[in-house]
C-alpha cells in the first residue's frame, strides 16, 4: 500500500492527494487499531500494538486505538507522541474480552470511522470480540481491513471449535492477515480456511535499546546465587502448573537457586500454595504485576529466564530476556523454536522432569558460578 502511494501524489485519489508526508513522499494513512487487549493491561499483544503505533506515527501516519474501558479509565486518552485511545464504555465480560455482540459497538465504531477519517482498520488477537466486530463493520463500509493473529488455537476443544467458526466468518472478506510466526501462519490458515498467499509472517520485534545488560545495576548477591526469572501472566496456558512442579525440585537440588516471579493471574494461588507447602519463602520472590517500563530492571537481575508455556505463537518475553543477556530455557511449543538461534536457548518438553533437566543443563554456562 505504501509502495503504491510512493509512486507519486498523482496516483492517489483526488480527496487524498494532499495527504502526503512532506519528507518521505509516502501516502499518509489514518489507521485505527482495535483490540480488547491494550494498556493498562500488560501483555505481548498490548506491547506490540503500542510499539507498532509509535513507529507508524514516526513515519507520518495517524494512528488511533480503540479498546474497552478499564475500570475508571474510560473515554478518550492521549499517550506518547499524540497516540489517541478510545476506551469505549464496555466492561470486560470474560477473560478481558468485551461482551460478544454483532452490533453492540457499531455506533462507536461508525462514529470513529467518520470522525477520524479512517482508511485502514488493523485488528489484533483472535479472542478479541471487539476486533471481530470492527473487521465486520469496516468491511461493510468499504474500509481496508487487516488482522494480526498472536496466538495458536486447537481444533477439537469447545473453545477452539467456536473460535475457528467465528474466525472463518470474520476473515472471509479480510484484505490481509499477519501472523507472528510460520507455525502461527499454518495454524491460522487451517483454522480460518484462508488462502496462504493472503497471510504474511512478520515476527515480533524488540527495541534492544530498551533491553540491554547492565552489570553495574545487578544486585550485590548476583554472583552468590542463581536467579531464575519468570515474567508472565500467571495462567494455565503459560504453564504455571509446571512451574509449581519445578520449583521444589530445583530448590532442593540447588541451594543457591532463587526464583523471581513477575506477573499476576489466577494461577498465582497455585504457586503460593507450593511455596507454603515446601517452605520456600526465602527462595521465591513474587513481584506481582510488572509494568512494561520495569521489565528490563527485573530481567537484568537474573541469570536464567524460564518460559513454561503450553502453547505460544511467538513469545516476545524470551526475546527481551536474551537481549538482556539471560540464558533462556523454554518449552518447545508453537513458534518458540523460530525466535532464537540454538546457542541462545535450551528447549524442553512440556513436562516438569524435562524442564528440570533443561535448567540444569544451562548451569555450566553461567560464568563465575560454582554449581556443585
Amino acid at each position: 500500500m505504501a509502495a503504491r502511494a510512493a509512486e507519486g501524489a498523482d496516483a492517489a485519489p483526488p480527496e487524498r492527494q494532499g495527504n502526503v508526508h512532506p519528507v518521505t513522499g509516502r501516502q499518509k494513512h489514518n489507521i485505527l487499531m482495535v483490540s480488547d487487549f491494550f494498556y493498562p493491561n500488560v501483555g505481548g499483544v498490548e506491547q506490540h500494538m503500542f510499539q507498532l503505533a509509535q513507529f507508524l506515527i514516526r513515519r507520518g501516519h495517524k494512528v488511533v486505538m480503540m479498546t474497552h474501558a478499564y475500570g475508571e479509565r474510560a473515554g478518550v486518552r492521549w499517550l506518547t507522541n499524540g497516540l489517541k485511545v478510545y476506551y469505549i464504555p464496555q466492561q470486560p465480560f470474560y477473560n478481558g474480552n468485551s461482551l460478544p455482540t454483532i452490533y453492540g459497538a457499531l455506533p462507536m465504531l461508525y462514529d470513529t470511522f467518520i470522525r477520524e477519517r479512517i482508511d485502514i482498520v488493523h485488528c489484533h488477537q483472535a479472542f478479541s470480540n471487539l476486533a471481530h466486530e470492527a473487521i465486520f463493520h469496516a468491511g461493510t463500509m468499504g474500509i481496508t481491513t487487516c488482522f494480526t493473529d498472536h496466538s495458536l488455537f486447537g481444533f477439537a476443544d469447545a473453545s477452539g471449535i467456536l473460535m475457528n467458526k467465528l474466525l472463518k466468518f470474520t476473515l472471509s472478506d479480510i484484505n490481509h492477515v499477519i501472523c507472528v510466526s510460520h507455525t502461527g501462519k499454518e495454524n491460522t490458515v487451517l483454522r480460518a480456511r484462508l488462502n496462504p498467499s493472503d497471510v504474511s509472517v512478520i515476527p515480533n520485534a524488540v527495541d534492544t535499546r530498551c533491553f540491554t545488560p547492565d552489570p553495574l545495576a545487578r544486585p550485590p548477591d548476583y554472583r552468590e546465587r542463581i536467579n531464575v526469572v519468570i515474567i508472565s501472566r500467571l495462567v494455565y496456558r503459560k504453564g504455571m502448573d509446571l512451574v509449581a512442579q519445578v520449583l521444589p525440585v530445583l530448590c532442593e537440588r540447588h541451594p543457591q537457586m532463587h526464583f523471581i516471579i513477575g506477573g499476576d493471574g489466577p494461577k498465582k494461588l497455585v504457586l503460593e500454595e507450593t511455596v507454603q507447602k515446601y517452605r520456600l519463602h526465602d527462595r521465591v520472590e513474587f513481584l506481582g504485576a510488572v509494568e512494561s517500563k520495569d521489565v528490563r530492571d527485573v530481567l537484568i537481575r537474573g541469570h536464567i529466564f524460564l518460559n513454561c508455556s503450553l502453547t505460544e505463537a511467538f513469545c516476545i518475553a524470551i526475546l527481551e530476556a536474551a537481549a538482556c543477556g539471560l540464558l533462556v530455557v523454554a518449552t518447545k511449543v508453537g513458534g518458540v523454536p523460530e525466535v532464537l538461534p540454538p546457542d541462545m536457548i535450551v528447549f524442553a518438553e512440556a513436562n516438569a522432569s524435562d524442564l528440570v533437566r533443561a535448567v540444569e543443563q544451562t548451569l555450566p554456562r553461567i560464568p563465575g558460578m560454582d554449581h556443585e
